[in-house]
């Protein structure tokens, strides 16, 4: 019988990346299945599976994905960060309720793109899993730093490169620039005016440029759904602009369809940047609102790439710095370029040959991080409902609670913003001061 991989995704995004490694182990014989926790927070409508290439993806409670997980020859964890920590620290707990077990899953954990923000805390989540894929030579220095300082063992840090991109890129466009694609962000820019601004520059570059085919790809259609959750669509913000020239037009095609025929892709900080380098297109990460952690363009200033419209519309075109591109596109120490997914499931292969208590992740789970980390989850789980998160309450029971908690607490803000505008102002303070005597407490 074939030795069986299972991946566990949420949001498109995490399939994308998830398919990349599932086409490899099918590959060597695999066979494969996609499973989405229900009840955690998700979204993946049936356009987004198909556009990911899934036949069929199915949705479970956490704890049959768990029970699944126990059968495979390994699991793909392509959900965030806490997630991942939630399910490393069940099964090496189960694993020390029961004994080593003679066989189990590899585990298998990465980025599905750039890493903008929490990128020690991204790691940590990750850290007990016997395979973390590293994207780039810069996080795999981070990382390795880290794991030295908290002493944990680093033997399962995989510097495999993204596995969206290609073994290296392809030799960068020179040709004259005929389609310029736009991949917007759900969530970056956050601002609607910052966002307006964006799709205005790119409505005054396509102005500026007739002979050329200006796209604005966004990141999901309307009522569609990322791990990001998108405030201002760029449907709804392009609304409330001027009309757009012919030559500029919104497109939800996919990226890697519109990558063949794109000769300038133009973003803040998508991922979509990296794969537009992989496939040769000219990129350009744009730096008019700045430098800046929000922006998360402060990961890209060694890339060279960094630009303004200003110099997009006079065709001033930024080259990629070499020690960056190297960086990114990694090789083997002998110099082989290997795609990502290749090097991922080779070493999943040679671990799926060992008892589960000779890699990796049981190494990192004996030490004293992860060990105190699990302590604490069990510790929480005795104490009253109000000192768990929802990393340490059962799935969705500290995000209800949470939730909740904000609803409350927005529902007061708007009640005090309607009495201050409806009621004198005498009465106001009036509330105010009987709000404040009523949580005093009594002597």
């Amino acid at each position: 019988m074939s030795p069986h991989v299972l991946a566990v995704v949420a949001y498109d995004s995490q399939l994308k990346w998830a398919m990349g490694l599932l086409a490899e182990f099918r590959r060597r014989g695999w066979s494969t299945r996609v499973v989405v926790p229900a009840d955690v927070r998700h979204s993946l409508s049936a356009e987004q599976v198909r556009a990911a290439g899934a036949d069929d993806v199915g949705f479970l409670p956490w704890s049959r994905v768990l029970a699944e997980a126990a059968e495979a020859g390994a699991v793909v964890l392509a959900v965030q960060g806490p997630l991942v920590e939630r399910f490393t620290d069940d099964l090496h707990v189960s694993r020390g309720e029961h004994g080593v077990a003679a066989a189990g899953p590899v585990v298998i954990a990465g980025w599905v793109g750039i890493i903008i923000e929490k990128i020690i805390a991204g790691y940590l989540d990750r850290c007990a899993a016997d395979i973390v894929a590293v994207n780039s030579a810069d996080n795999l220095r981070d990382f390795r730093a880290a794991a030295s300082l908290l002493g944990i063992p680093d033997a399962n840090l995989l510097l495999s490169g993204l596995p969206l991109l290609p073994a290296a890129p392809a030799p960068a466009g020179s040709g004259p620039v005929r389609t310029v694609l736009f991949a917007d962000q759900p969530t970056v820019p956050a601002g609607r005016a910052d966002r307006a601004y964006l799709y205005q520059r790119l409505a005054d570059y396509a102005r500026a440029h007739p002979d050329r085919q200006v796209l604005l790809r966004p990141r999901h259609r309307p009522g569609e759904g990322t791990f990001h959750v998108m405030r201002h669509h760029p449907e709804t913000v392009l609304a409330g602009l001027p009309p757009t020239p012919d030559n500029f037009a919104v497109t939800y095609e996919p990226i890697t369809s519109l990558l063949p025929r794109t000769d300038l892709l133009l973003t803040m900080s998508s991922t979509a940047g990296l794969e537009a380098i992989g496939a040769g297109v000219r990129t350009a990460f744009l730096g008019d609102l700045g430098v800046h952690e929000k922006h998360g363009n402060h990961v890209l200033l060694a890339s060279g790439l960094l630009a303004t419209f200003d110099d997009l519309e006079a065709d001033r075109l930024p080259t990629a710095r070499r020690a960056w591109l190297d960086d990114l596109f990694v090789r083997d120490r002998d110099g082989r370029a290997r795609r990502p997914a290749e090097r991922i499931v080779d070493r999943a292969v040679e671990l799926h040959a060992l008892p589960p208590g000779d890699r990796p992740g049981a190494a990192v789970a004996a030490s004293a991080f992860v060990r105190g980390r699990i302590a604490v989850r069990a510790r929480r789980r005795t104490m009253p409902p109000i000192t768990r998160t929802g990393v340490h309450s059962p799935v969705g029971e500290g995000r209800l609670a949470d939730r909740l908690g904000r609803i409350r607490a927005d529902a007061r803000r708007r009640a005090n913003w309607g009495a201050q505008a409806l009621l004198p102002r005498s009465w106001v303070e009036w509330l105010r001061q009987r709000r404040y005597a009523g949580t005093r407490p009594s002597r």
